[in-house]
Order: structure tokens, then C-alpha cells, then sequence
């Protein structure tokens, strides 16, 4: 039996504690798979992939490309955006740092690299009719189809005693995963790399987060 209170008890990421000599068995993932595609999707067409690599020599091509991708993004111009002025000087901050940094330098240890795919693209690449479909109500209905199952699918791993995290450094160099993994850019969108491990231990605790309140509106949006 599966503890149902992991839905609040869990950790979404796991990265420092990821068991990177365990192997990971291929019908766990796809058992975890089986409950993940329950979720609610597009006209229930289901139009997503979930590509999994546990070969040695394209898991180091992935690493390589995510440890260039994060590169990319800490050299990028600096905005006014909220993401540009992150105060990075908390201990909160430099915490996720320091995981986001042993999953950078151990990527191509991790047993099993997810690449979550999606039909048809939203930022104007796409082939056919999906080169237009630009739109936030595009974009809604891409990433609306494939997100519920992928968390569902992330919840199902950590009720099993694995554990994975939600990475998205590679899509600032996606043509490059696509032609490791021959997936063909112009029909299938990336979500990300998620790397999917055994953790060590399973005694997580609830990440920090604001209250509910602070983030509730009603009847008309103020503040910020």
C-alpha cells in the first residue's frame, strides 16, 4: 500500500539525495507511467511522449548539454524581470544552489534521464499549422496536456521511494537534446530533464512555501 499523505509530506526535487548506484527497473517507471496518464489532457488525445534514457553514452550527452545550457544561463543580460534580481544571499537560496550545482556535476550518474515530450510547438518553430499557434491560449492547451501527467507521474515516483526534479535548463539548448535522442524538433516540444533516481532515505519534508492566503484573489486582482 502507498502512503496517500506523501501528496503533502513530499519534496517536489530531489537531487542531493538521489541513489546514483542503484538501477532504476523499467517497470516501475511504467507502472508510474500507468497512473500518470489518468490526468486530465487536451480532448483526451493524449498528445504526449515521456522519453527515457538509461543508455551510459546519451546520459553523458545530456549532462554535457545541461552543464553548457546552465552556463548559458548564468552569463544571460540581466533585466529589471523578477527572475534576473533573485536575492540569492539566503541561506534558503544558497541551499537550492548547492543542490542545483551536485545535480549539474553527477547528471550523467543518474540512472534514468526523463525527456517529457509534447506535440506541436508554441514558439513559432513549429511545422504546419503549429507555426502560428503562438498564442497564450496555444500555449495553454501544449503545456495543459502534458503537465497534470507529468506531476501526476512525479508523485507516483516518490510513493514508490523515488525521486526526481523538474529541470528545464536544457530547453535553452533543445535542437541539441533532440539530436541526441532523435526526436524531431519541428513536431515535439521538450518540457524538460528530469533526472529519476532511488533516493536515499525517504524522510523528506514539506518545502517551504507561502501561505495560501497570500497567494488568493477574489472577485478581482489587486495588489501584485
Amino acid at each position: 500500500m502507498h502512503d496517500p499523505d506523501l501528496l503533502l509530506q513530499t519534496t517536489p526535487s530531489v537531487r542531493r539525495r538521489l541513489d546514483l548506484e542503484r538501477p532504476v527497473e523499467r517497470d516501475v517507471l511504467e507502472e508510474c507511467l500507468d497512473l500518470a496518464v489518468h490526468a486530465p489532457n487536451g480532448s483526451n488525445t493524449q498528445p504526449y511522449r515521456f522519453l527515457f534514457v538509461d543508455d551510459a553514452d546519451r546520459r553523458a550527452a545530456l549532462a554535457d548539454i545541461y552543464r553548457a545550457a546552465m552556463a548559458d544561463f548564468v552569463a544571460r543580460p540581466r533585466t529589471d524581470a523578477a527572475e534576473d534580481n533573485v536575492d540569492r544571499s539566503g541561506e534558503a537560496q544558497q541551499r537550492i544552489a548547492r543542490s542545483v550545482a551536485h545535480l549539474a556535476e553527477h547528471l550523467h550518474e543518474v540512472p534514468v534521464l526523463c525527456v517529457p515530450l509534447v506535440a506541436g510547438r508554441t514558439d513559432g518553430a513549429g511545422a504546419g499549422a503549429h507555426a502560428d499557434r503562438t498564442s497564450a491560449f496555444w500555449q495553454a492547451n501544449r503545456w495543459g496536456s502534458v503537465i497534470p501527467a507529468l506531476w501526476s507521474f512525479m508523485l507516483a515516483l516518490r510513493s514508490r521511494g523515488l525521486g526526481s526534479a523538474w529541470t528545464t535548463l536544457t530547453l535553452v539548448r533543445e535542437r541539441e537534446v533532440a539530436e541526441v535522442l532523435d526526436i524531431p524538433f519541428e513536431k515535439w516540444m521538450q518540457v524538460g530533464l528530469f533526472p529519476i533516481a532511488h533516493t536515499i532515505g525517504t524522510d523528506f519534508r514539506p518545502t517551504p512555501r507561502r501561505p495560501a492566503a497570500e497567494m488568493m484573489r477574489w472577485n478581482a486582482f489587486r495588489g501584485d
